[in-house]
């Protein structure tokens, strides 16, 4: 081949690349051009739905387009996620992921998508502080005593959980596994069930996010004697750490947008970085700590980061203490 006849060739080829990527180039540039879903794997009114419209309302004047909030509960957010994995990656439909992601395979086994395939991080939201939390009439006054009591009772501690495989769930157990004290999780259905029995002085403790306890907490019937975060809590910062108290429990709530694998990384780039701008926005904080969220941010290598480390670390936890779905 003549080096003429090459050098053709090669132009040719880097054409016929340079044209492929103009279209995506030209998406990322001009999307949103029509209404976007935000799939949430929650029910109205919690704190999943509640921080997906703060962001839905910010992206949705920034873009002049709709950000639509579309709810679908069920099955510990397995049915939201895989229907989002089985959208087309096309920038039109984001999912709103919570904490349950990470531990979906280990408590479920075989799911109809592959969580480290099928959808692609995007940024991390806010994390969901767990908060210990006894009665006000106990006379436990911190962990140290907390763990004390429960050693020396044949039967151990026992815990309100506000369901089998949740993150509060988790955290006790870990927290047994910690502390080396024997311990029951009752699983109740929501928070509202657990502090009736928590109130009503039929279990030890309960972990929880502090805004649903917050008001038991005013009227001084429950106490809170930690935090299961790495540091204290913006939200609550009288509380202890875990940590503090002499024990290395973490545990928290958390929400991040994730997308169909294969969406224009244009688009992720655009979305990760009006959902990072929204994040440092006062107004915006300020929404999302009122409802007993911190927020976060990031890029998207951390936010996957961030999902193999805690998918590793809860696996583990729910191997070791057994946990099955219900």
């Amino acid at each position: 081949m003549s080096p003429i006849r090459r050098t053709l060739l090669q132009a040719a080829a880097a054409i016929a690349v340079a044209t492929t990527a103009l279209p995506a180039l030209a998406q990322g540039a001009d999307w949103p051009t029509k209404p976007v879903r935000i799939v949430t794997p929650y029910g109205a009114g919690g704190s999943n739905d509640a921080a997906a419209r703060i962001l839905a309302e910010y992206l949705g004047r920034k873009f002049g387009q709709q950000f639509i909030v579309e709810n679908k509960p069920g099955a510990g957010t397995r049915i939201a996620n895989e229907a989002v994995a089985r959208a087309t990656p096309d920038g039109y439909t984001l999912l709103f992921a919570a904490a349950p992601y990470a531990t979906a395979e280990a408590l479920h086994g075989k799911l109809g998508y592959d969580p480290r395939k099928d959808l692609q991080p995007v940024t991390l939201v806010v994390t969901a502080p767990v908060f210990l939390i006894v009665n006000a009439n106990s006379p436990i006054k911190n962990l140290q005593e907390l763990v004390a009591y429960g050693k020396s009772k044949a039967e151990g501690l026992t815990f309100a959980s506000p369901g089998a495989g949740s993150g509060p769930h988790l955290a006790t157990e870990l927290l047994f596994k910690e502390s080396g004290v024997k311990g029951l999780n009752v699983h109740f259905r929501g928070d509202a069930t657990a502090y009736t029995e928590l109130l009503a002085g039929r279990v030890d403790a309960t972990m929880t996010a502090i805004t649903t306890a917050l008001p038991h907490i005013q009227a001084g019937k429950l106490r809170v004697i930690g935090v299961a975060s790495p540091k204290r809590s913006s939200i609550y910062p009288q509380a202890a750490t875990l940590g503090e108290q002499g024990l290395n429990v973490v545990g928290y709530g958390w929400f991040g947008f994730m997308v169909p694998a294969g969406m224009p990384q244009p688009i992720v780039d655009r979305l990760a970085a009006a959902i990072n701008e929204a994040l440092a926005d006062p107004a915006v904080k300020q929404k999302l700590e009122a409802q007993g969220l911190e927020t976060n941010g990031g890029t998207a290598a951390q936010f996957g980061s961030f999902i193999q480390a805690e998918t590793r670390k809860w696996s583990d936890v729910i191997q070791k203490a057994n946990i099955k779905s219900e």
